[in-house]
């Protein structure tokens, strides 16, 4: 009896990503799992992103290339990437990342493994060995009041592509820290299955996002205040009042440390007003 295989819809974003794409493809092809589509959604690149990725849809037509009309920005091009999607499971890679030869098969072993839970990321810290699953209350309860954990990027996340759906994929005005007011939504309403192979081979360069400083500086309470409206956040009142406090300080810290840098009183200010912070969640 053959063995089910399901599909993986692997999804690869793109803007002027000529100098790592073809890296990035050719990780997910040489995969030792081989029922997934490779779903490339370009966001109107002006260099040759889109050439690259027509030389391996030539060769392998696994790969499914969409181009934008029009540049949509990080958020909104991976939702309607996800629109495409065929597939069981969603495995971001980004097109500037790659993926060990086994991070596929691995993933659909443990959703296979774990057939009730609908997101998975990979888990960083040492304090499991196996692939475990906690529950919305815990996962929560642990990133606010033990170690953060719920901070990785799309790249270590795998959804399941009707609770993408449920939940409305990513919010679109966050910036570059969306995905983490996302992993926060997703703790909210589901358990979470921590995976501890790092299957991810993630890349720094001066071309991402992460570097914005600036918009961290006006996002990175705001997310936490809406997150902390979720009616499904299973925290209490009082809890939601002690991560805001601490949220709030550290992003104060944080604009201080930034105006001390720059100099700049007026972006300084322009952020602080923009972070949603009020005094009294200082106090």
């Amino acid at each position: 009896m053959e063995i089910y295989k399901p599909l993986v819809s692997v999804i690869m974003t793109a803007f002027n990503r000529e100098k790592y794409i073809a890296e990035a493809i050719q990780s997910v092809l040489i995969s030792t799992y081989k029922n997934f589509e490779l779903i490339i959604v370009d966001d109107c690149s002006t260099d040759n992103t889109v050439e690259i990725a027509n030389e391996y849809y030539s060769i392998d037509k696994r790969i499914k290339i969409y181009i934008n009309q029009n540049n949509m920005g990080q958020w909104p091009n991976r939702n309607k990437a996800a629109e495409y999607v065929s597939g069981d499971l969603i495995m971001w890679v980004d097109s500037d990342d790659k993926i060990q030869p086994d991070a596929i098969e691995y993933v659909v072993k443990q959703f296979t493994k774990f057939p009730n839970v609908f997101f998975s990321m990979i888990y960083h810290k040492n304090d499991i060995k196996e692939p475990t699953v906690l529950s919305s209350k815990v996962s929560v309860h642990n990133h606010f009041f033990k170690e953060g954990f719920l901070n990785i990027g799309p790249g270590g996340t795998v959804v399941k592509p009707g609770f993408f759906k449920l939940i409305k994929g990513y919010s679109e005005k966050y910036g570059p820290i969306g995905d983490m007011y996302f992993n926060l939504k997703v703790a909210a309403n589901t358990d979470i299955l921590l995976l501890p192979y790092n299957y991810l081979i993630y890349r720094r360069h001066n071309g991402q996002e992460i570097n914005n400083e600036y918009s961290y500086l006006c996002d990175g309470f705001r997310y936490i205040s809406d997150a902390m409206q979720l009616p499904e956040l299973p925290l209490t009142e009082e809890e939601k009042r002690r991560v805001l406090k601490q949220s709030a300080r550290q992003n104060l810290i944080s604009i201080i440390r930034y105006l001390k840098k720059s100099g700049s009183v007026t972006k300084s200010y322009k952020a602080f007003k923009l972070s949603g912070i009020k005094l009294n969640q200082l106090l």
